[in-house]
């Protein structure tokens, strides 16, 4: 069976899904100008959306490493969420979710979305027990991000300054109190079992 602790946490609401990028200043700007992802992001590349706010800050140290100095959130549509989860798969072979290896790499030849469990991180970004997922989009699921999922991008560097100047001040209640609130995301989905959802 899949492991405990498998669920999806995010920011939500009753028609979307918060999920979090980080990227340098030309592919941030545009992105929030344009309010979707155009050029200088390239829609070949695969594309990884992380629906936990401390997980992407554990991915990108706040917000401080090279190219990922903007953090934006992008609200998608539960739609959207879903689809992804629909069509797709693990990003490494399991042995009790898969038949064989072979069987595993002939489905993530022919999936457009890999999926990523992840230790969840707490505020100090230290590893936690339950797994926090990452959703890998390619092909046909990144011009479905781009074109349709994606509701709205704002991004989340204020929030995070201020994060860091309580956690600097020793205020952890504070700094805790700031962070959005994620709850579990109910998915209306088929293969919840092969991409490791309880």
């Amino acid at each position: 069976m899949a492991p405990l602790g498998h669920q999806i946490r995010a920011s939500q609401t009753a028609d979307t899904i918060t999920v979090y990028q980080a990227y340098g200043e030309d592919i941030a700007q545009a992105a929030l100008r344009h309010q979707t992802f155009v050029a200088p992001f390239k829609r070949e590349r695969m594309t990884w959306i992380k629906p936990s706010f401390l997980w992407m800050m554990y991915r990108s140290g706040w917000g401080m490493k090279t190219g990922q100095s903007q953090v934006l959130s992008i609200e998608i549509s539960r739609e959207g969420l879903c689809w992804a989860l629909e069509h797709a798969c693990l990003s490494h072979f399991q042995k009790d979710i898969h038949r064989d290896e072979i069987a595993w790499r002939e489905q993530l030849a022919n999936s457009p979305v890999r999926i990523q469990w992840d230790p969840e991180r707490d505020i100090h970004l230290s590893p936690l027990l339950h797994r926090s997922i990452q959703i890998g989009l390619s092909q046909q699921a990144v011009d479905l991000y781009c074109s349709e999922w994606i509701v709205s991008i704002r991004s989340v560097m204020p929030l995070i300054q201020n994060i860091r100047e309580k956690l600097d001040q020793g205020d952890c209640e504070s700094a805790q109190a700031l962070l959005p609130v994620e709850t579990i995301v109910e998915v209306d989905v088929s293969n919840k079992f092969a991409i490791g959802l309880i």
